[in-house]
This record gives C-alpha cells, sequence and structure tokens, in this order.
C-alpha cells in the first residue's frame, strides 16, 4: 500500500492514513491518496482514472459498506476548515469535518447545523446520504439545507453546483458515486438550546415490548416538530462499563425538542415504569451530543435499516424478542420516529419520505454470522417496508437494494454514465 505524499510524487507507506472508526472492515487501497485541497482532489481522480483504479473516499470510517481491497482510497481528513457566515446563517465546510467541530464553530452566533447525534462523524458524507439529524422532524433532511457543494466528478473536473442542476439533485441522497465533494455550503438553523436527552428503563424489569408499544402510541400525540427514538441495548457484563449498565438489558427514549413544553410532552413517558436513568433536560444545543451518548471510540460493527410506512408494534416486539440479550449476540436495536419536516419534498435524491419509522440494527462478529441473525429480524417488518438508507448500511453496501425507489435508481444511473463513464466511484464511501 502506497500513498501519493501530499500529491507531489512520491510513494511512502500509508498503513497510519487509513484508520477507521468502523474496525471490522479491512482496508488494504494499492494507493493512498492523503489530500489537503481540491486540486489534490483533481490531481488524485485523474491518476486514478489513468491507471483505471476503483475510487473509495474516506474521511472518518463511522460507515464504512465493507473491506476495501486494490484501488485508490482518497483520504479527506485533512481538509478540515470550517467558515460561519452569521449574517446568511450558512456554513463552509470541507469534506474532512467532524459535525463536532461546526457546532462548535456555530454556537458562538446562537446557530446550529443540522447534524446527527454524534460529533465524530464526518459532516459531508453524511450529509451526501441525507443526513437524519436529532431536531429532523423540525427542519427535515441535513441534505435539505445544502446551499451548494464543490465536487471533482468522476472525469476529472471540480464544479462549483448549486440547486437546481441535476448533479445537485443527485449527489444529495446519492452520496459519492457522482464524484467526491471537497465542499458544502450549508444552511445553520437558529438554534441555542433545546430539551432534550433520554429516559432509560430496565428491559428485563419493564419488557421492551411494552416500551415500544407506550412509545409508539405517544409518538401519535406529540408536535411535528419533536424528534425521538426508541432504542433497546443488551450491554455486556465488563468492567470497561459503568456499574448501572454492566450486564443490563436497557431500554430507551431519546427526545430532542425546541420548545418550551418539553416537561409537560415527556410526562407520560414517565408512567411507564420504573426509570433507570433520567437525562432529560434544557441544554445549551453544543451539549445535544448527550442526548444518544453514542461510542466515541473505534470498534467493529455490522449493521442494516428499514424505513417503514407503519410500525406494528406486534411484529416489532417480536423482533425485540429475537434480538434480546438471550439471542446469543449483542444487537442494538434503534427506532426513530419519522414524519414531520422529513415528509416535506426537497430537490434532491433523498427517498422514502412517507416513511413514518427507520428501524436500525447492529450487531458485532463477522459478517456471515450477522446476516444470519439480522436477515431473519427484517423479514418480520418486510410487509411494511419501503426500502433502506445509504447512511444506515454499516458493511452491508454491496447489497443496493432497496435503497432506493426504482425511478431514483434509474435517474442515478443516468447520472453516473455522465460524471463517472468509467466507474471509478462505484464503491460507496463513508462518513
Amino acid at each position: 500500500m502506497n500513498s501519493m505524499n501530499s500529491m507531489n510524487g512520491r510513494d511512502t507507506s500509508t498503513d497510519d492514513e487509513v484508520p477507521s472508526f468502523q474496525t471490522g472492515f479491512a482496508l488494504r487501497p494499492d494507493l493512498v491518496f492523503p489530500v489537503r485541497t481540491p486540486e489534490d482532489v483533481v490531481a488524485a481522480v485523474r491518476h486514478a482514472a489513468g491507471a483505471r483504479l476503483p475510487v473509495t473516499v474516506l474521511a472518518t470510517g463511522h460507515g464504512l459498506p465493507g473491506a476495501v481491497e486494490g484501488g485508490a482510497l482518497i483520504s479527506t481528513r485533512r481538509m478540515d476548515r470550517v467558515s460561519i457566515d452569521p449574517e446568511a446563517r450558512t456554513a463552509r465546510v470541507q469534506a474532512g469535518v467532524r459535525w463536532g467541530q461546526v457546532v462548535e464553530a456555530a454556537e458562538p452566533y446562537g446557530l446550529a447545523p443540522l447534524n446527527g447525534s454524534a460529533p465524530g462523524v464526518g459532516a459531508v458524507s453524511y450529509t451526501l446520504g441525507g443526513g437524519l439529524g436529532i431536531l429532523a422532524r423540525e427542519f427535515g433532511y441535513a441534505a435539505d439545507h445544502v446551499r451548494s457543494l464543490d465536487v471533482v466528478t468522476g472525469d476529472g473536473r471540480l464544479r462549483h453546483v448549486k440547486e437546481g442542476s441535476d448533479l445537485y439533485w443527485g449527489l444529495l441522497g446519492g452520496g459519492h458515486r457522482l464524484g467526491v465533494v471537497t465542499e458544502l455550503e450549508i444552511g445553520l438553523v437558529p438554534v441555542r438550546r433545546l430539551y432534550g436527552g433520554s429516559l432509560a428503563f430496565d428491559g428485563r424489569e419493564v419488557g421492551p415490548a411494552a416500551v415500544l408499544r407506550a412509545y409508539e402510541e405517544w409518538t401519535r400525540t406529540v408536535p411535528s416538530t419533536l424528534t425521538s427514538s426508541f432504542a433497546a441495548v443488551p450491554y455486556p457484563d465488563v468492567p470497561a462499563l459503568p456499574p448501572h449498565l454492566r450486564g443490563r438489558y436497557v431500554v430507551s427514549v431519546r427526545v430532542a425538542y425546541t420548545g418550551a413544553d418539553g416537561e409537560q410532552l415527556v410526562a407520560p413517558l414517565r408512567e411507564i415504569g420504573p426509570v433507570l436513568a433520567d437525562t432529560l433536560r434544557e441544554m445549551p444545543y453544543a451539549e445535544s451530543g448527550t442526548i444518544h451518548s453514542d461510542p466515541d471510540f473505534p470498534h467493529s460493527y455490522y449493521g442494516d435499516s428499514a424505513v417503514l410506512s407503519e410500525l406494528d408494534v406486534r411484529l416489532a416486539g417480536e423482533l425485540l424478542a429475537r434480538t434480546g440479550p438471550d439471542c446469543g449476540a449483542m444487537v442494538v436495536v434503534q427506532i426513530n420516529h419519522l414524519g414531520g419536516a422529513l415528509a416535506r419534498p426537497a430537490p434532491n435524491s433523498v427517498p422514502y419520505r412517507e416513511g413514518r419509522f427507520l428501524v436500525r440494527l447492529l450487531t458485532g462478529g463477522g459478517r456471515r454470522q450477522a446476516r444470519e441473525l439480522l436477515d431473519p429480524a427484517f423479514a418480520l417488518l418486510a410487509p411494511g417496508t419501503l426500502g433502506r438508507t445509504v447512511n444506515f448500511a454499516f458493511g452491508a453496501g454491496d447489497r443496493t437494494e432497496g435503497l432506493y425507489d426504482a425511478g431514483t435508481r434509474k435517474r442515478l444511473a443516468e447520472l453516473e454514465s455522465r460524471y463517472d463513464p468509467a466507474s471509478l466511484l462505484r464503491r460507496s464511501v463513508s462518513a
């Protein structure tokens, strides 16, 4: 494995150039380009085209679609500049920027980006895949707020792309399959504080199916501006975990809301049963990463998703039974409440806006063992499944069925043939 050092033509050892948050999939490209500028990206794409090498793009490695063997890898982590325009309420974000950087840069102006739950995730690839954020039901997908993109298409051209073009439509939802995005201009929202956190229950004491049933009923009563999710996590009994989590089956509801009546709205949730932990509070937006408290250390995981037209709580309850602590593996279940602003039409290729819930399953272990566990679980939900989401296909990127509806898939294929005629960017990429 070699690297074009700063794009000056000198090959050096680059084992440290491909660090990934998702450690379960090996990255062994033939050539790595540690890019710093858009011109570096142009040179990398043209070099790969001349050598007929497929291209993979890596920022943080949170959403790897699978292992990478051979080809060229463009590492964007050095492109990490953020600039805020407080009057226009926009941020310019380079390809290697993480969401935590954008939150920190926008906070002094009373503004916030439409970031996801984990501050360490790369902002650009997250947005290109749609971007389901913690305030998604109030403001929509992150992709819906992109003002412009700078992208190096598969033909080696650097282009500035604005709303109204077919390339704008295809990149926002289609990801890097049409080019390597070097910078985004994104809209910010005037949010300084929010009401958020989680209510956690002991799943062995209350019962995950009962919590889910109460949660689904509760989602039918809340404002369209309240964003929430359900999670079920069987924690192992290991010293690395806090004592209150070791060996417990934790079922929780997470909430993010900018209204003033948050305490009243969550009151029914507190009646579900004895609470194991309650972190619901008003907080500065800068602390929004504590709502989900996603792991911030690299680890191995495999996962997939299903967008549902409705949530059949009986079938979902059976899914929880099959993936609970007695299934022989650690499976994390997350169910996001969709709708609200997520259902609004937008000039991009993010599909399945009519979905009401998103089910995500994560597990460790090998790929074959993971699929043997997850496939039957998703099969339970098949009657109400509209499709899958590209941002939550962790290690399942080779399974392209269901990622887009037929019309979107056809239009994206036409754009690929125009902007990436050599199919350099046929691989998916990670946030």
